[in-house]
This record gives C-alpha cells, sequence and structure tokens, in this order.
C-alpha cells in the first residue's frame, strides 16, 4: 500500500521504454525456420504469453494487458528512435568505463 508506480520525465520527453528484438543472422543455416519463428513471437499467441508470464506490454494490437500492467499503463513514452541508441552505444560505454559503472 506504501508503494507507487512513477513514471518519470512525464512533463517532456516521455520516459524511457526499453525494447526487445530480433533477426535473422546473414548467415543462418536455418533461415527459413529463424523466420518462423519471428513470425511466431510476433503472433498472438505468443504475445498473450509475453504479456501474462512477463508482464510485457504486446506489440500485437488487441492483446489484453495483464491486469497488474493496466492498472497503471497509461503513460508518455520517450519517443526517441532506438537507432539513435545504436549510434550512441560506444560513446555510452566509454562514458560509463570512465565513471567506473559495473
Amino acid at each position: 500500500a506504501n508503494l507507487a508506480v512513477i513514471f518519470p520525465n512525464q512533463n517532456d520527453r516521455g520516459t524511457h521504454v526499453n525494447v526487445s528484438g530480433a533477426g535473422v543472422a546473414k548467415y543462418s543455416p536455418n533461415k527459413a525456420n529463424a523466420v518462423k519463428f519471428l513470425e511466431y513471437l510476433a503472433s498472438k499467441e505468443a504475445q498473450e504469453y509475453f504479456a501474462k508470464g512477463n508482464y510485457e506490454f504486446p506489440v500485437v494490437g488487441g492483446v489484453a494487458l495483464h491486469p497488474v500492467i493496466q492498472s497503471w499503463a497509461e503513460f508518455k513514452e520517450d519517443a526517441l528512435n532506438v537507432a539513435v541508441f545504436g549510434r550512441n552505444n560506444a560513446e555510452a560505454l566509454k562514458i560509463m568505463d570512465r565513471a567506473g559503472w559495473k
């Protein structure tokens, strides 16, 4: 009763949202099955597992949120394109290393 979910930066850029990604390696020896697996992960059935079992926000429309997530799902998310993370990753790692972050 003494805890609450707080989403930072709601008055400006919004809250950072972690993303999960997947792909098929260029020289994958089993490309067809890898693509089938990715298609399954993006299916309503699989997204229901993630939503209910991992408390994740589904990427497929129409998949219900877990009730816990539903209770605090309204927030402003940061719209920064994830490609920016990749472009800045090397420099961010250098900064964390210099700061002694482990």
